[in-house]
């Protein structure tokens, strides 16, 4: 099996020249060897090894996609159509620039530099992350990290946020302004300087906007997934005076949604509800939810844009970027 040090050798120049006509940085390279090169990488039909490019170059091709918020739910993050959306655009891009990335949850800041030393992984990114003990732990590795929807606002961190807050207060206001008045808010934990406490915010500010007292008995937390939104639907079934719902992510709307309608509780006649994402299961659900549009592709493509800038050692011009959001009428309010 032909080897890196057999086509640098044969084609008479360095290991490091062939490196960079596999990575695609022609610009170093002359026309003239660059056609040399791939020419005998052709004719071999030959296959870097992430260890030889590794070797070659003394850096990694492995970017680390990294969650440390830990579900219980069969599946983890992963079963979120919101992950799944994000990381897809990544991977894309991740492909064309000849990178790989590998994804994980991680837990403690051991197991981070476990994952780390042992992967020799060129650089992370992470989601939902918060200024506490586990950041410190990323920001002492010395490696480029890119945030995604994080409240942590430092000098030389790049995140790629959202108009959270907007678009609670969005959500709510649309039930508001077609009657509703005990609106039911439904969410994961509400951390502080988190993306849910900033939709919460969104919630309270569209109440108080409408002359609404906050109760906090309408406030439901509990882990994001279809069977935790369907038992949710279950109790909010029996709440007579909620005509309004406010879910933070459309996963957890479309179980309440399953769980609304075991009890015979019609959609939107009985009762109203509003998600978060606009993913796949906004079409799917029956009606199909009306929910606050947020890109989650583009979001990925940020990311990953701001990764390959650190690691190529190019000037950032704008490291803390928030996205948009907008509401996406369906069928699933109805006017009082």
């Amino acid at each position: 099996m032909i080897t890196l040090k057999d086509i640098a050798r044969e084609a008479g120049v360095s290991i490091t020249t062939v490196s960079n006509v596999i990575h695609k940085k022609k610009n170093r390279v002359s026309p003239e060897l660059v056609s040399k090169v791939q020419g005998i990488i052709n004719r071999e039909n030959y296959i870097p090894s992430m260890t030889a490019r590794t070797l070659a170059s003394n850096s990694s091709p492995i970017i680390g996609i990294i969650n440390h918020l830990v579900s219980q739910n069969v599946g983890g993050f992963l079963s979120d159509p919101f992950h799944n959306s994000f990381m897809g655009s990544i991977e894309n891009i991740v492909r064309e620039k000849g990178y790989f990335i590998m994804v994980r949850t991680v837990e403690s800041p051991r197991a981070l530099e476990e994952v780390y030393r042992n992967w020799n992984i060129a650089g992370m990114i992470f989601t939902g992350l918060f200024q506490d003990e586990f950041f410190e732990s990323v920001r002492g590795m010395g490696i480029p990290y890119v945030l995604i929807d994080s409240y942590i606002d430092l000098p030389g961190v790049c995140n790629v946020g959202l108009e959270d807050r907007r678009g609670g207060y969005l959500a709510t206001r649309h039930l508001l302004e077609r009657g509703h008045r005990v609106i039911a808010f439904t969410s994961p934990v509400i951390r502080k300087n988190g993306v849910v406490e900033q939709r919460f915010l969104g919630y309270k500010q569209a109440l108080d906007e409408f002359g609404v007292p906050f109760d906090p008995a309408l406030v439901f937390e509990q882990e994001i997934s279809i069977s935790e939104g369907r038992e949710l639907g279950h109790v909010l079934g029996q709440n007579k005076s909620v005509t309004g719902i406010f879910s933070t992510a459309d996963i957890l709307a479309a179980g309440i949604v399953a769980g609304l309608r075991d009890m015979g509780i019609r959609i939107p006649e009985d009762k109203s509800i509003v998600g978060f994402d606009d993913n796949y299961l906004c079409q799917i659900t029956h009606p199909r939810l009306t929910t606050v549009h947020q890109d989650a592709e583009e979001k990925g493509v940020i990311a990953i844009e701001l990764m390959v800038a650190q690691l190529a050692g190019k000037p950032i011009r704008e490291r803390n970027i928030t996205l948009p959001v907008h509401l996406i009428e369906r069928e699933s309010v109805r006017c009082l």
